[in-house]
């Protein structure tokens, strides 16, 4: 069972939200917040796996709310939610750590995709905003994404097979089962890929992958990169 906080300003989304993941589906809500402000002492309280977080709120936004949990230190992913037309606040979502983003409106089964996918430990941008978000999330030098061919030289192919899925939005399980290995040890690539790349995390990566061509323009499917 998937434990999920559900961070939306509007009761009428969260009841809907609640209604999409619910334990006939392998999910638990185990807690709601109005506001980003609530999220830190919330995720203390009911240690969720995913944290589901709308991006605007009226008092602390979902990036702010982001910022102060990943601050924290150990602390759940946060998948972003959000509208078709909010690219340069959910390119804010990812620089302020969060673990991928998905559309308000998308049909149940691509969210309920969304939520297991990032509890796992994958990333999940989503396919119809990506390409619009990444050109904002570049922008930024904090992004950490670009202009590193010699460092992706320096991966070994083996990491680049692991990047490569990364980019496409397994998770190290998954990335372990497709390459015949233990988890153990796709960790291990992980970590030496991030620091011969200075990747942030997860997000980072995938966008590093999909702006160096290891992954194409995300389709059907876990969306990733």
């Amino acid at each position: 069972m998937i434990r999920v906080l559900l961070v939306d300003d509007q009761e009428l989304v969260r009841t809907g939200l609640r209604g999409i993941l619910r334990a006939p589906f392998g999910f638990e809500v185990v807690g709601e917040c109005a506001d980003g402000g609530e999220v830190t002492a919330a995720v203390e309280a009911t240690a969720p796996d995913v944290v589901l977080m709308d991006v605007r709120m009226p008092f602390t936004d979902g990036v702010e709310a982001t910022l102060r949990l990943r601050q924290r230190g150990e602390s759940p992913p946060v998948l972003a939610l959000t509208t078709f037309d909010d690219d340069e606040a959910l390119a804010g979502m990812l620089r302020a750590g969060a673990s991928g983003f998905v559309l308000k409106g998308v049909p149940a089964e691509d969210l309920q995709r969304a939520v297991r996918t990032v509890a796992g430990g994958g990333a999940w941008l989503d396919p119809a905003v990506t390409a619009r978000v990444l050109v904002i999330y570049r922008s930024a030098p904090a992004a950490g994404t670009g202009g590193r061919d010699q460092e992706l030289d320096a991966l070994t192919a083996r990491e680049l097979e692991v990047l490569a899925l990364i980019g496409r939005g397994r998770t190290n399980g998954e990335i372990a089962a497709e390459l015949f290995v233990s988890e153990g040890t796709v960790k291990t690539h992980v970590n030496h890929l991030f620091t011969k790349l200075r990747l942030r995390d997860r997000a980072a990566a995938v966008v590093f992958a999909y702006d160096h061509g290891l992954v194409g323009r995300p389709g059907p499917g876990p969306r990733a990169g």
